[in-house]
């Protein structure tokens, strides 16, 4: 696999700034309190939750309003909660690092289960299928299946669980005969699906229900490809050893799931159910 690479512009340089700055606003946690608050404290402060800005259609902002399948089980859990819920929407790139150092309480948003992920961070029970796919141009007629991706470019989000496992493609691809191309990493998706849409990268990978999204959103302009991945799930993350809150939060889910809601949320904004996701998940990668 060749070197990721954001210098070929100097639009790719300020992504990865935007990246570094908002890692950085992470990191004052560390000075204060790097512990993850527990449940006796969060009781007295209310939960500390962060979303992501733009992550369809599991979070993303229309109308100056949060939506999404993540922000309507917050609505919910502003009901379910005894305590006061502080919702605070901001990039990816620095959800994951302010909840492992306390900044944050809970990441609800579609963390994907990793176990790198699990040496500073303990996961929900699953809430979604993320089986990693890539998506191309529909006009591209250059790419029918996996083989053809070999030497071009793919776009992934930076700091994604989705770059860690390309490795995963690059063994499918030489055992076609082929070999990764080019790795462009971008802030947000929605950047990374403008260049696929401008021929600037050749594929984007992602997980199924963001593409199906995509695609079904811009039929005429995308097309779905194959899993370039094994199974892989998403879940809200909490900080390692909070114990108290992880169950808390399974509790939430569990009464979201018997009640139907969980389902009725899952095909509103997913076209379907996941009826057998499992409670907990062990990652391979």
């Amino acid at each position: 696999m060749t070197t990721c690479s954001l210098a070929r512009s100097n639009r790719h340089s300020r992504r990865l700034t935007l990246g570094i700055v908002a890692v950085m606003l992470a990191l004052p946690a560390l000075a204060g309190s790097a512990r993850a608050g527990s449940l006796d404290e969060i009781k007295k402060r209310g939960l500390i939750v962060a979303t992501e800005d733009d992550f369809r259609p599991f979070e993303f902002v229309k109308d100056g309003k949060p939506t999404g399948f993540d922000n309507e089980l917050i609505e919910d859990l502003h009901k379910y909660a005894p305590f006061e819920i502080k919702q605070q929407i901001l990039p990816w790139t620095g959800i994951l690092a302010g909840v492992s150092t306390g900044k944050y309480d809970v990441a609800i948003t579609a963390a994907i289960i990793t176990k790198e992920r699990r040496k500073s961070l303990d996961f929900t029970s699953p809430i979604a299928d993320a089986t990693h796919f890539y998506v191309k141009r529909k006009d591209d007629k250059s790419i029918a299946s996996i083989k053809d991706l070999n030497g071009k470019t793919v776009g992934v989000q930076a700091g994604s669980a989705l770059l860690g496992r390309l490795p995963e493609l690059s063994t499918m691809l030489e055992k076609e005969g082929g070999k990764m191309g080019k790795v462009v990493e971008y802030t947000s998706y929605p950047e990374a699906y403008q260049d696929l849409a401008l021929g600037r990268v050749d594929y984007v990978v992602n997980t199924i229900i963001n593409l199906q999204t995509l695609v079904a959103e811009k039929p005429a302009v995308f097309e779905l490809g194959q899993a370039v991945s094994g199974k892989s799930f998403p879940a809200w993350a909490v900080a390692k050893g909070n114990t108290e809150l992880l169950e808390f939060l399974n509790g939430f889910i569990a009464k979201e799931k018997e009640s139907g809601r969980f389902a009725e949320l899952q095909k509103k904004w997913f076209g379907q159910a996941f009826p057998d996701l499992p409670v907990a998940f062990e990652p391979e990668f």
